[in-house]
């Protein structure tokens, strides 16, 4: 948005509301960009279809009123409303569309006769949001081809990769590694697919022979689909395995006292959580999945391990423990790569070029 405006162009933000997440400090934030802002109704993970007829709704009446030239959606629930609601309005026109695949969620995860079925609904709803889409942006290869496979891309549609939006290489500015104990950090929803149970099973682990290791959480309760349970991570903390730290309105803090940042997520668009610590010269561990591949070279900036596997999880995790030179060396492999491929100001640019009316 902000290279947008420095392009010359009117932004008007949508914002959700009615998720569990709402926080008017991020709506300071964006109006202090300098964007207009409007609110619609959002359900983000809900599958009442009255409240989906309210985000439609309130989504085509933005649109008749602003008349926009450009929409850029992503989120599911954005990127399939949004396309809906803007073909109802008129607004703006199909080659004007442009989305993007932020990650595949709960629906995708295909693991139970229920996910089975949600998986055949949205491969409906985005087949039939894509034939009013103009382009469509993937975050990874893996998602491209599952869609693909799927036949939820129609041929006439313009379909291009990115590297997410990016991470702001000013802001996580790269730090020294911290003299302290070894911290493990994981940062994300408290939800099950992004491998927090994994993450408090290898603190557990971990801690039987190396004591001195600290193991931290940092994000939200998660109360939807999915969702680990806040007693069952009260509980991973009143036993000692892990400290939980909350949300936190800025987690660089945190990162400077990490020796590795680690998400065992089962699959991911791009992780900014990932993307973020190798910015500020720490170490990752992933697991070797979609969308955590693309940001974490093995062996070099971190180390991918077998998903869902908690033994492989500890075994990168006390390699790091027992070589903080090699952590080190690591994290600033991966400042690097965050400085020559993911840099927000540059992804920005591609992805405005790309969409080709804000050239």
């Amino acid at each position: 948005m902000r290279r947008a405006m420095e392009r010359g162009h009117d932004v008007l933000c949508l914002i959700p509301v009615g998720t569990v997440n709402d926080d008017p400090a991020w709506e300071k934030k964006l109006a202090g960009l300098g964007v207009r802002l409007a609110h619609y109704r959002l359900d983000r993970k809900g599958l009442n279809p009255l409240r989906d007829l309210a985000t439609l709704s309130d989504l085509r009446r933005i649109f008749k009123r602003e008349k926009p030239d450009v929409l850029f959606a992503c989120a599911i629930k954005p990127v399939i409303y949004g396309a809906f609601a803007s073909a109802l309005a008129g607004f703006p026109r199909k080659s004007r569309r442009s989305f993007m695949i932020t990650g595949l969620g709960y629906m995708f995860e295909a693991d139970s006769p229920v996910k089975c079925l949600l998986m055949q609904l949205a491969r409906l709803l985005y087949r039939c949001a894509f034939t009013v889409a103009g382009r469509v942006f993937f975050q990874n290869g893996d998602d491209r081809a599952l869609f693909e496979k799927l036949g939820i891309l129609p041929s006439s549609l313009d379909v291009l990769m990115c590297k997410g939006t990016g991470v702001d290489t000013g802001r996580f500015a790269l730090r020294p590694p911290y003299a302290g104990p070894p911290v493990f950090l994981f940062v994300g929803r408290l939800i099950a697919a992004k491998g927090l149970r994994e993450f408090m099973g290898a603190a557990r682990m971990t801690r039987v022979t190396h004591p001195e290791a600290l193991f931290r959480v940092i994000g939200p309760a998660e109360p939807g689909p999915g969702g680990v349970p806040l007693e069952e991570v009260l509980a991973a903390r009143d036993a000692g395995d892990i400290e939980y730290l909350g949300e936190q309105p800025d987690v660089r803090p945190w990162l400077e006292q990490a020796r590795a940042v680690v998400l065992p997520s089962y699959r991911e668009g791009v992780p900014v959580s990932l993307m973020e610590a190798s910015a500020v010269g720490r170490a990752v561990i992933a697991a070797d999945a979609p969308g955590s591949r693309e940001v974490v070279v093995d062996g070099l900036t971190g180390f991918l391990v077998q998903p869902k596997n908690v033994h492989a999880l500890a075994e990168a995790v006390q390699r790091l423990i027992t070589d903080p030179a090699l952590a080190e060396r690591m994290g600033l492999q991966g400042r690097g790569f965050m400085e020559k491929e993911y840099d927000a100001c540059a992804v920005a640019d591609c992805l405005l070029d790309a969409i080709g009316a804000l050239g």
